[in-house]
């Protein structure tokens, strides 16, 4: 049976202080200091290119966002991982999806809650100095306000602009955002977004400059190296009065560990 490794925060000082995403504001970064970290690649138009981000589970799943593995454009065949490599369309090895397992409760109570998906690879993920497995936060575990956290992907690095997307991989630090004061925020957007307790919130608020953006959604959000968060969703990409938004994975630790086997 394949496991996942949870690390209690708990142990960590925790307590102290729009769909398709990449980063916004990042520094170049090796996949050997984010192994966990694939490129999920799409089909369309007769060629393979990145779309979204997924992290390593074990060597047989992936855990990304489930607005990454839906729509008149997806099928199993559609989609394929890219392991181990720091470069966008080369390098590393490349494992072909069998099924993706969407969380149930995926917009249900809101467009983007439960925005979480386990994907099952065709054939197992072989570890290396650049390919390993992310370690989850523990189930319920409370994220502090300000704490700083990281984004890490191969996204455009300018908000709508394709051709502005990196050939390499790229990280940004931020940090944690209170997650009423988020949801007051996008409730006055003019179609209001809605924010979960299922979702976590973060950024540079009142100043931006910093964030996933169109590519990277499905990616991670670290504490440390630890996978708190998944790439979810936005108002733009790096934007001062709206954060970005990430699916909370301890909301769902313990429906990984079951799915995941």
């Amino acid at each position: 049976m394949a496991r996942l490794v949870v690390l209690a925060l708990a142990l960590l000082a925790v307590s102290s202080c729009s769909a398709f995403h990449r980063i916004v504001g990042g520094r170049p970064a090796y996949i050997e200091q984010y192994p966990s970290l694939v490129q999920v690649e799409r089909y369309r138009n007769g060629a393979w290119s990145q779309s979204c981000g997924a992290n390593i589970l074990n060597i047989l799943y992936v855990l990304s966002a489930a607005h990454c593995f839906e729509g008149s454009d997806y099928a199993p065949h559609l989609r394929r991982i890219r392991a181990g490599s720091t470069y966008v369309n080369r390098g590393g090895y490349i494992t072909n999806i069998e099924r993706e397992f969407n969380h149930p409760s995926y917009r249900v109570a809101a467009r983007y809650d439960g925005d979480i998906t386990v994907v099952r690879l065709s054939s197992p993920i072989v570890y290396t100095t650049g390919v390993d497995r992310a370690t989850l936060v523990y189930q319920g575990a409370t994220i502090q306000d300000n704490v700083p956290v990281v984004h890490a992907g191969w996204g455009t690095t300018i908000p709508g602009v394709s051709a502005s997307a990196p050939d390499r991989l790229l990280d940004t630090q931020i940090y944690t955002i209170n997650n009423e004061l988020c949801r007051q925020r996008y409730l006055t957007l003019p179609i209001p977004g809605i924010v979960t307790r299922n979702m976590i919130c973060a950024g540079l608020l009142d100043v931006g400059g910093r964030d996933a953006c169109q590519g990277d959604s499905g990616g991670p959000l670290y504490y440390g190296n630890i996978l708190i968060g998944v790439v979810s969703w936005g108002h733009g990409c790096a934007n001062a009065t709206f954060p970005g938004i990430s699916t909370n994975v301890a909301s769902y630790t313990n429906w990984i560990a079951q799915t995941a086997v």
